[in-house]
């Protein structure tokens, strides 16, 4: 997670980059709570998590509306033995496609699996660690800039409990936005909602 919040740092340097809203859905809600802590908020005026991992993903005795480890390690052992299948079962859930009456898009379904097989396949399986094993607890009350956090009410792959409504009680200017029955990935109507929501808190 450092290593991802460190090649942000270095692009906005780069492109020296002022006043940004950085938006972070999922593992990268968790990228943008740790350039935060980690870089400061010099570069950036607001941020907004979508369907974020903080402040920690896993179940431990401290955290139990959190996911048991063992659904993390069949994420990794799915990866490692045939990616290919993984990435097309697991956009289902994603999306919400499993629920009685969803649209199903067969289109975004590959699109999903397309995105999952361009990753390399040692950093999709580090990557699981990072996003359910990082704990930002301590970071969040260090983040002191306005913070739009969205979560979709019927999240199944970062529950809602364990997740959004945890972040803000930590985040000092927190906004909650519980988008009804909204899936993981936000498509059609969830995503044009989630648009407005954005759009308004960006000119606001």
């Amino acid at each position: 997670m450092d290593q991802y919040a460190d090649d942000l740092a270095d692009l906005l340097e780069q492109l020296d980059v002022r006043d940004a809203v950085l938006v972070g859905h999922s593992t990268g809600g968790g990228e943008v709570v740790r350039y935060l802590s980690r870089h400061g908020a010099g570069r950036v005026a607001k941020a907004v998590l979508l369907g974020a991992v903080p402040p920690l993903l896993l179940k431990t005795a401290a955290n139990p509306e959190g996911t048991p480890m063992d659904l993390f390690d069949g994420i990794r052992a799915g990866v490692a033995a045939d990616r290919s299948q993984f990435y097309y079962d697991l956009s289902e859930a994603f999306y919400g496609f499993n629920r009685p009456g969803a649209s199903v898009s067969e289109g975004k379904r590959r699109e999903f699996w397309l995105q999952g097989m361009a990753a390399g396949l040692p950093a999709a399986l580090d990557c699981v660690k990072q996003f359910s094993e990082t704990d930002f607890t301590a970071e969040l009350p260090k983040i002191d800039i306005p913070v739009l956090v969205v979560h979709g009410e019927d999240d199944q792959i970062v529950p809602i409990a364990a997740s959004a409504l945890k972040t803000v009680e930590l985040l000092p200017q927190a906004t909650l936005k519980v988008v009804p029955q909204a899936p993981h990935g936000l498509v059609g109507a969830f995503e044009e909602a989630f648009n407005r929501e954005l759009l308004e808190f960006v000119k606001s």
